[in-house]
């Protein structure tokens, strides 16, 4: 029986996600409001061409995360590939106290959280990617400064994400702080924390290591457009 980590993006947009998923028979994209991510129930020919038909139906990019380079999806081209990290939080480090106020965001926020993500590039973040998870910032001077929240959750797991601090606020702690918040919220549900980190960012693994995640299985992330 395969693991819900091997095929985060199926086994959360089929399981408890599945409300924000665009269908068409054994393919899914999630909704491009909310993210670029999709994927297909297998490597059939009928599955990878209802993904093509989704790609080209509502436009933009979508992002396969699968353990393997997926084989040719009719009517797509492939934009980009790149080797990932898939963490999961083992142990994680106890929380210190910290100066600043770690606060919930809420849809006011969102304008400032794209925003930030634009600037900062966390990784995917569109109009509504807040609302697949918990969101929690810092403020300065009534500015967001540093967010994390919450993205892909497939069942007994939820994946830490949109992890992200502005440039003139960097070094102060505040992202680990909010991702070690986010990830400890994660454990008192009783679900596991979980991310992904480019391969080749050695300075990020080097962080999430010392918060307490460790390597699972390496991911290939491919994005795909209509060709």
């Amino acid at each position: 029986m395969s693991h819900p980590l091997d095929r985060p993006v199926w086994s959360a947009f089929t399981g408890r996600q599945s409300h924000l998923a665009l269908r068409d028979g054994a393919a899914l994209r999630v909704h491009p409001d909310f993210g670029l991510f999709a994927a297909t129930a297998d490597d059939a020919s009928e599955s990878l061409e209802a993904l093509g038909r989704l790609v080209r139906a509502h436009g933009g990019e979508v992002g396969l995360v699968e353990r393997f380079d997926p084989p040719p999806v009719p009517g797509t081209t492939v934009v980009k590939s790149a080797l990932c990290w898939q963490m999961v939080a083992e142990a994680l480090a106890a929380p210190k106290p910290v100066d600043f106020q770690i606060q919930p965001l809420t849809d006011a926020d969102a304008p400032e959280m794209l925003a930030l993500a634009a600037l900062t590039a966390p990784g995917p973040f569109f109009s509504r990617t807040h609302e697949l998870g918990e969101f929690v910032g810092v403020k300065v001077d009534g500015q967001l400064a540093a967010m994390a929240g919450e993205r892909l959750r497939p069942e007994g797991f939820t994946e830490v994400s949109g992890v992200c601090a502005h440039p003139d606020h960097r070094g102060k702690g505040y992202a680990a702080r909010l991702m070690l918040h986010v990830a400890h919220k994660i454990v008192q549900r009783g679900e596991t924390p979980f991310l992904h980190s480019y391969a080749d960012n050695t300075g990020a693994i080097a962080l999430y290591e010392a918060l307490g995640f460790r390597f699972r299985c390496e991911q290939v992330l491919t994005v795909l457009a209509a060709a």
